[in-house]
């Protein structure tokens, strides 16, 4: 685990920094810097929106009594959209704005639902019910 964290730390900046430079070169870099402010902007945009849909949701379910699960689950996936989008470059923003936008967050949520159901039927999760 710690080897893939050192990893994520380490590659993934250096990746980034080198596609900036790359880009630099093609397009310049004001064009470059304009680039990841677009980018930057659209972001936080598209969190907002989509964070104020999903608080509405999840107060909608609240007073309706219904348990907000996938709203809940919405919420972590802006959350962590909008954390790797505070990292300047264009696969991290890329990565957010992907897991901004509805239908690609839907997809994830389906994917990580179906490796879910998976783990806990080879018995790698255990739910116990308290009473």
């Amino acid at each position: 685990m710690l080897l893939k964290l050192f990893l994520c730390f380490t590659l993934i900046p250096v990746f980034e920094l080198y596609l900036l430079i790359k880009v630099g070169t093609v397009i310049g870099g004001l064009n470059t810097i304009l680039l990841v402010l677009i980018s930057g902007f659209l972001g936080a945009w598209l969190a907002k929106r989509e964070g104020i849909n999903t608080i509405m949701k999840l107060k909608m379910n609240l007073q309706q009594g219904l348990m907000p699960a996938e709203e809940l689950f919405d919420a972590v996936i802006i959350f962590i959209a909008g954390v790797v989008l505070i990292t300047p470059g264009f696969l991290t923003d890329i990565m957010g704005l992907f897991l901004l936008w509805p239908v690609t967050r839907n997809q994830l949520k389906r994917m990580l639902r179906k490796k879910y159901d998976e783990m806990q039927l080879q018995g790698n999760i255990n739910i116990t019910h308290f009473h």
